[in-house]
């Protein structure tokens, strides 16, 4: 478990500051968790440290409950949405949570992201739904997070930001940033006229032909 934590709280810092210097976060808001493989546990960014002097001893490792397992830290004060979401979804072993302008705006007016470029479509495979306003860090958001995400990879919250989810913090990220781009294009394009989204079967088809034929697999 030791060396699992390790090389966890490895690639959380790592991570953390990935975002932040991609413009996805602000100071020290936002979180980054990353689930320890083959055990109940989970690391997490701590509340209220700059990203760009984050060390691996700063991640906290906590239990799939909440519990703080091991660290010095406090753990993100939206500890409980990050388990609440490996605790529903165990084929996601990373989550990313942002406050990136974009989606932050489409946040701020309760509005969904519909799939109106490939990109959203393949990566996250349709519509960005919106999960109902919850105070930050409570347990009522957390569900309504886990509620609104469904079987989904991407939900923004309303009047506060958006999460991401993955297989691997890679994927996480390239969430957040492929939401954020979709978010400033569907307000670009709004100036313009209506966007026009997808038709469902095309976002299917570029969902599939993402999974199965992009990349070097």
């Amino acid at each position: 478990m030791i060396l699992r934590a390790e090389k966890a709280r490895e690639k959380v810092a790592r991570a953390g500051a990935k975002m932040a210097r991609a413009g996805l976060v602000v100071g020290t808001w936002g979180n980054v968790s990353y689930r320890v493989l083959h055990e109940d546990l989970a690391v997490i960014t701590p509340s209220g440290m700059p990203y760009d002097a984050l060390m691996p001893r700063d991640i906290v490792v906590v239990d799939l409950k909440g519990n703080v397992v091991e660290g010095e830290r406090k753990p993100s004060t939206e500890l409980e949405l990050h388990v609440a979401i490996y605790r529903a979804r165990p084929d996601v072993c990373a989550v990313m949570h942002t406050h990136s302008v974009f989606a932050s705006a489409m946040a701020a007016a309760r509005m969904p992201i519909p799939p109106m470029v490939e990109d959203l479509a393949q990566l996250v495979g349709g519509e960005v739904p919106v999960a109902e306003y919850g105070p930050a860090g409570s347990r009522e958001l957390a569900e309504k997070v886990v509620s609104a995400l469904g079987e989904g990879n991407a939900v923004l919250l309303a009047n506060h930001g958006m999460v991401g989810v993955g297989e691997g913090l890679d994927e996480a990220f390239n969430v957040c940033q492929i939401v954020e781009k979709a978010a400033q294009i569907y307000l670009w394009a709004s100036l313009a006229g209506m966007p026009v989204a997808l038709s469902r079967g095309e976002v299917l088809k570029l969902r599939k032909d993402y999974l199965t034929v992009y990349g070097q697999q």
